[in-house]
């Protein structure tokens, strides 16, 4: 168990969050000591933060944690699978612009645990703010919607951010083509902010993993492969025309494609249907998604700020997934090709490994 940071508990740093509507929560830092802006959204999950933090889909936001306790235990030493790929975190580093908690837990006692929250936090240069109201303040969110904000720390202060950069997809997809895996077939991955176990998922089911950033054409690939995946991300895919683009190129010859999270999105725009902003989102590791033809129910992991359009769907498309809670959209398919995504995470990390079976029916339809 680590001892109490006597800097961190006898001698706070105070903080405040701002949000654009002019309201003030006051706290203490428990992060690094700078200032920071974006768009302040919650997670429900009760556990999972390190999983959340380094998911690039929260690239430019602010992340309030609705669980009261964060940091009880740690944060573990970066290892590679046998894949290469990292373990439990998924990225390399911290996407997030900002935490917000109710009581961060000044100690940690885990077996795999080899530092501290605040201490990651401080390496990777990410604010933080405890101690505030999270109830209110996510009741407020919920009644309002999300908003812009910003965490200052001391007297340093900020203007708040219009909004997240349109280019977020772009700073956290990969710049080159990377292949995963040595396997007779092979997956193209278009990157818009990937999580690690999604390419995991892939692997172990006997698939390459050949991965491409966001706005590459895998038809310009020189490797074969049989099926793509358009990965979760961060931000409106209405910012990333050209991977739209390619993926009506790529519907065009009947290639099997799946679309997780963000790729719901993007699937959707290039079948014609249309997107649009959620009030606030959903994030958290317990959303009920409906499946349309059995009334089967699945607890899903999510993470997303827009959702698709059922009503804007062709003819010849259809809802696949409904969520239970407020009837948005969690997934289409094509009534004859093979193309469907989802809006949910089936690769989890954190929560529900409900819906993995997912990546079965993809890999069958790419072999």
């Amino acid at each position: 168990m680590q001892e109490k940071n006597p800097d961190l508990f006898s001698n706070p740093v105070k903080a405040r969050l701002v949000l654009e509507d002019e309201s003030v929560f006051e706290g203490v830092s428990f992060g690094y000591e700078g200032s920071t802006t974006g768009e302040v959204v919650f997670n429900t999950g009760m556990t999972g933060y390190i999983e959340s933090l380094t998911d690039p889909s929260y690239k430019g936001q602010i992340l309030t944690f609705t669980y009261p306790l964060i940091g009880n235990y740690g944060v573990p030493e970066k290892k590679k699978d046998n894949y290469g790929l990292i373990e439990i975190f998924e990225s390399e580093n911290i996407h997030v612009k900002g935490v917000v908690v109710a009581d961060y837990s000044y100690e940690y006692s885990h077996w795999n645990a080899v530092k501290s929250l605040a201490d990651w936090l401080k390496e990777e240069k990410i604010p933080a703010i405890t101690g505030i109201d999270t109830r209110a303040l996510t009741k407020k969110l919920r009644d309002k919607g999300v908003m812009m904000g910003k965490i200052i720390i001391g007297d340093e202060d900020l203007k708040i951010a219009k909004r997240v950069n349109p280019e977020v997809v772009k700073e956290v997809s990969i710049k080159e083509v990377v292949k995963y895996g040595n396997f007779k077939k092979n997956i193209a991955l278009i990157d818009c902010g990937v999580k690690t176990n999604i390419i995991r998922c892939i692997l172990e089911r006997g698939f390459s993993v050949i991965r491409v950033p966001y706005d590459y054409n895998p038809l310009d690939l020189k490797e074969d492969f049989s099926g793509v995946l358009i990965s979760n991300g961060p931000g409106n895919p209405k910012d990333i025309p050209q991977t739209i683009e390619n993926i009506k190129k790529i519907m065009e010859k009947e290639i099997p494609t799946f679309g997780i999270c963000l790729g719901n999105q993007i699937m959707a725009l290039a079948a014609g249907a249309d997107s649009y902003k959620l009030k606030y989102g959903h994030r958290s590791q317990n959303q009920p998604a409906r499946k349309t033809e059995t009334e089967r129910c699945y607890i899903t992991s999510q993470n997303h700020g827009y959702a698709v359009d059922p009503k804007t769907l062709p003819s010849d498309w259809e809802d696949w997934f409904v969520n239970v809670n407020d009837g948005t959209n969690e997934g289409i398919r094509h009534k004859r090709l093979p193309f469907r995504s989802i809006q949910f995470h089936p690769e989890s990390n954190p929560g529900s490994k409900d819906t993995e079976f997912l990546f079965d029916w993809f890999l069958k339809e790419a072999k």
